[in-house]
């Protein structure tokens, strides 16, 4: 009896977490995929980043002791410091996807000139002076592992690192340059046996120093006085033989409040594609999130004053003063109003191939409020505005910007014949038409940012909008940094993440 009892209640347990598993299951908001294009410019890009890294850094010193029997010198102990990378080349390069596990870095034939002072003491003699040292047959493998830390941030690990150099041809300056060059040859075999040691904890260490930077990504971005974006990994990267896949959990939080949305994004796939290096899905759960986010912070709620509608309307002062004289003839107003609009619910956006729509349920109220007297409704109704979205690429930004396609009034019975009321449509659509869009446009301006490394931005780009989700297709550009430290600041690229991130770790 008691053993059944124990079986069930595992039976019990196991299904429990499967239930729990399945319940943190979810997809993600947005989707970036590099495929083999990336990777091979890649290749270009990081040869000049290295370099540039390269030549602001010195190696550490090579020290040791060796004897040179031709001169019957027991010992020499040398040291050659101040060791600086002036330029190099590695003419066979490659990087290549390594399915499930990575990206694999190759290069082989590699040549190097390097500057370096040294220094030698011996029972018979000491001096010091310069030296350049000519590398060649540099060799090295490795593979980058890539996953993801319990924050949502990207790692890297470096395996299996393979690195030698064969040859080194030492060239002593000074006075006595041609004494020492003559027995520069004896010196080549441990500054190489040094060097071929200290190479790949030198490439680890700085894996490591990237990794470490990794780890400071701000995966929490401030979008603006209402919002946070969401941009943490989801899972760790999906490699291929042909791209690595990147799940985004792309989603919108009102500034005070964390939890997510009353609803769960939809599944969708990237089209196998590879002639730019970038795409980037963007689901309709990402604007959802954060249309629901931005209401529920009061984004959508605003009044104007006569004042500023004439600000945002658009410079025709015939026409303003059209519409404005209109307003006050239908209500005879003898003192200032103004026009209060507040969404109703959350913008519904909706993106089928082809078209992008965001319809806006709201109301609007017509106040007028005299001097040191409160604020007195005279008209209210609601509507829904229709409108169209067209999409832009900027920089690292997407771009929106709205049009009105049109305009339909929810009157309530009771005013269901008021003509004053049915004439407020066409005043109404106007205020909206030239003034409330542009106004929106405006702020809408400074765009969402969009998934990239510093220093990277996006060139020959291309939006699709597709089925429940927008494609983003694009090649990328390394910006050579002028005389600065390289650095992987957030999904920025951006000067991406200016918010903060508040260490909540991701499930």
């Amino acid at each position: 009896m008691c053993t059944k009892m124990v079986q069930v209640l595992w039976g019990c347990f196991l299904l429990w977490n499967v239930y729990i598993s399945s319940a943190w299951i979810t997809h993600p908001g947005i989707k970036a995929r590099a495929t083999q294009r990336a990777l091979d410019y890649g290749v270009q890009a990081g040869m000049e980043m290295i370099e540039q890294m390269a030549k602001e850094r010195n190696l550490p010193d090579l020290k040791g002791s060796e004897s040179l029997e031709f001169l019957k010198v027991d010992y020499v102990n040398y040291n050659f410091s101040n060791i600086k990378i002036h330029a190099f080349s590695f003419p066979n390069t490659s990087l290549a996807f390594v399915p499930g596990v990575g990206i694999k870095a190759l290069t082989n034939h590699g040549t190097a000139n390097i500057s370096t002072n040294w220094e030698v003491k011996s029972p018979l003699f000491q001096d010091s002076g310069g030296a350049d040292l000519f590398l060649s047959e540099v060799y090295f493998m490795g593979i980058l592992n890539l996953a993801r830390n319990d924050f949502g941030q990207p790692t890297l690990e470096l395996q299996d690192c393979h690195a030698q150099v064969s040859h080194a041809h030492v060239s002593f300056s000074g006075e006595l340059s041609v004494l020492y060059n003559s027995f520069a040859e004896p010196m080549e075999k441990p500054i190489l046996k040094n060097l071929n040691e200290m190479l790949c904890p030198i490439i680890i260490g700085e894996v490591e120093a990237l990794n470490a930077n990794l780890s400071m990504l701000e995966v929490l971005t401030k979008i603006d006085n209402y919002t946070l974006l969401d941009y943490s990994l989801m899972s760790s990267p999906e490699i291929t033989e042909n791209y690595i896949d990147l799940n985004l959990k792309g989603v919108f939080y009102p500034l005070e409040n964390l939890t997510d949305p009353p609803f769960s994004p939809v599944p969708f796939v990237l089209p196998e594609r590879s002639d730019s290096m970038l795409y980037i899905g963007i689901s309709e759960y990402f604007f959802r999130s954060a249309s629901f986010a931005h209401f529920a912070a009061g984004a959508f709620n605003v009044t104007l004053s006569t004042k500023e509608i004439s600000s945002h309307l658009v410079r025709n002062s015939q026409g303003v003063g059209n519409i404005l004289s209109r307003i006050a003839e239908i209500y005879i107003l003898s003192q200032p109003f103004m026009i209060r609009i507040m969404a109703t619910e959350p913008p519904v956006i909706s993106l089928l191939p082809g078209n992008f729509t965001l319809d806006i349920p709201a109301s609007i109220m017509l106040l007028t409020q005299s001097e040191n007297s409160t604020a007195e409704s005279i008209v209210s109704m609601d509507f829904v505005a229709s409108t169209s979205v067209s999409l832009v690429i900027l920089g690292q930004r997407l771009i929106c910007s709205l049009s009105l396609n049109r305009f339909r009034l929810s009157l309530p019975e009771s005013n269901h014949n008021n003509i004053e009321v049915l004439r407020f449509e066409n005043i109404l659509s106007s205020i909206l038409h030239f003034g409330v869009l542009p106004l929106a446009n405006a702020k809408l301006q400074q765009g969402f940012p969009l998934p990239s490394p510093d220093k990277i931005s996006f060139v020959n780009s291309d939006v699709e909008v597709l089925e429940h989700f927008l494609l983003i297709s694009t090649d990328l550009k390394y910006e050579t940094p002028v005389k600065q430290q390289p650095s992987f600041y957030g999904w920025e690229g951006l000067n991406l993440i200016n918010g903060q991130w508040g260490g909540k770790p991701v499930p």
